[in-house]
């Protein structure tokens, strides 16, 4: 049977040797996460001034990005009483009254994960031009 044997000889040098590398895209990694936690707080926001009739401000200010346990990171309304009435996941939504809620962030999600993509590759262009990756 016809083969052949290879045989590799490697030296380890440069950034991926020293770790250098991993943990730039690591950094990488979390920066893009946090940036996409970023842009959809600035989206529920903007959502929300179109949206609410009467703004107190006091809902709009407890929306936030926080790490979770798990390390990822979350966009949250800081868990205000009335925040599953106006995201119309409420046990007095519609049909027990007639207002079906504003589903900010069940409309704002898939708009955010058309924008990841783009959000990422400039970031690796930002890291890229810092000579980080």
């Amino acid at each position: 049977m016809p083969g052949f044997d290879v045989r590799v000889n490697a030296n380890a040098s440069g950034p991926w040797a020293s770790g250098r590398a991993g943990r730039a895209l690591h950094d990488y990694s979390d920066d893009v996460e946090y940036q996409v936690a970023r842009k959809g707080e600035q989206m529920v926001n903007a959502r929300l001034r179109q949206v609410l009739r009467h703004p107190t401000g006091y809902y709009q200010s407890k929306i936030s990005v926080d790490r979770t346990s798990g390390g990822r990171y979350k966009v949250h309304d800081g868990g205000v009483i009335y925040g599953p009435w106006l995201e119309g996941t409420g046990s007095r939504n519609s049909p027990v009254t007639r207002f079906p809620g504003y589903a900010t962030f069940r409309r704002v999600k898939p708009q955010l994960d058309r924008q990841a993509p783009q959000i990422a590759r400039e970031l690796l262009a930002r890291y890229r031009s810092r000579g980080l990756i």
